[in-house]
């Protein structure tokens, strides 16, 4: 573990400049090119994930419910540092108010569908009823892990650093430390919560946020840059709604809003030709992911220097 903290995590100012300014006309191998790459890659990332496990992963694919996952999260991993059992209902309930993200009955029947479907699990020996205490299931500490690893993946894209390999050299005692410092800076962020009115029509639906991924996702990368409609590979909307377990009905109702105000349109007939996106749609996009991996990063980084040369365990390991 020692030689974890002795490998760099690489910083070029160039590449920086491209996270902060992910919109720019830049071509080559560097500035907005580069990190288009980066986005693309998220959003691949997030379709394969459902794909592999869709009910956790749809828990991130609408706002609130990703928004209260990392309350969830952060405030599980800062109470295991502190040897307490695990998070309860009435701390997702204070947390959802404290951050502005819910009600305190919005919160709960949250924490009650996530037992019911093994997202979380109780902590032997603890109470039952309003206070029972509740730890992530392994498959959800698996598909964190993920999520962190493809973020990681995507800053080392954008400069070349090496922080998914050192993130992957110790996942469970580095998720620990990163989670609770990205939680915090997550849902304490403008430009994550509210990057754009054309990103709240899909986020704040139920799997919105990857019905989004996936017009990103079906961007030509071949695109020149500075376009103002972005071509898609998506012509159906029957398509989308089956991609994701949706009712064509709500996948329409999100498509025509975004229309509405100018997001999204088809390139011949409605319905029946390709989908192109606005270089506005895309910018709300990648400016939300913009901010998200300089998070993590800064996240990544605080955690490193905190972190003790040689820990005789995984700070993640108990009895869940």
């Amino acid at each position: 573990m020692g030689t974890v903290l002795d490998f760099p995590v690489s910083r070029s100012a160039d590449a920086m400049r491209a996270v902060e300014m992910p919109t720019a006309g830049t071509d080559g191998p560097s500035g907005a090119a580069v990190f288009s790459r980066a986005i693309m890659f998220l959003a691949r990332s997030f379709i394969t994930a459902h794909g592999a496990s869709p009910r956790i992963a749809a828990l991130f694919a609408a706002q609130q419910r990703w928004l209260l996952c990392h309350a969830a999260l952060g405030n599980y991993f800062t109470a295991f540092q502190r040897a307490q059992a695990g998070l309860t209902r009435r701390d997702l309930g204070n947390l959802a108010l404290q951050y502005g993200i819910a009600s305190r009955n919005t919160a709960y029947a949250f924490f009650d569908e996530a037992l019911k479907y093994d997202i979380i699990r109780p902590v032997s020996g603890a109470r039952h009823g309003q206070s029972e205490q509740a730890a992530p299931a392994p498959a959800t500490l698996s598909m964190l892990i993920r999520w962190y690893t493809v973020h990681f993946q995507a800053l080392d894209l954008i400069d070349g650093g090496g922080r998914s390999v050192l993130f992957l050299s110790e996942p469970e005692t580095l998720l620990a430390l990163v989670e609770p410092i990205a939680a915090h800076a997550l849902l304490s962020s403008p430009e994550v919560r509210s990057p754009g009115p054309l990103y709240a029509i899909f986020t704040w639906a139920d799997a919105g946020g990857l019905l989004m991924d996936r017009l990103i996702a079906g961007i030509d990368p071949e695109v020149p840059a500075g376009r103002d409609r972005l071509l898609t590979d998506v012509s159906s909307i029957s398509y989308l709604a089956r991609s994701f377990g949706l009712s064509r009905a709500h996948t329409s109702r999100k498509l025509a809003a975004a229309e509405t105000i100018g997001g999204i349109g088809w390139s011949g007939r409605r319905g029946h030709s390709q989908i192109w996106l606005s270089r506005g749609f895309y910018g709300e996009y990648a400016r939300a992911h913009a901010r998200k991996l300089q998070i993590l990063d800064s996240a990544l980084a605080e955690a490193l220097s905190a972190l003790a040369p040689s820990p005789e365990k995984s700070m993640v390991t108990g009895d869940i």
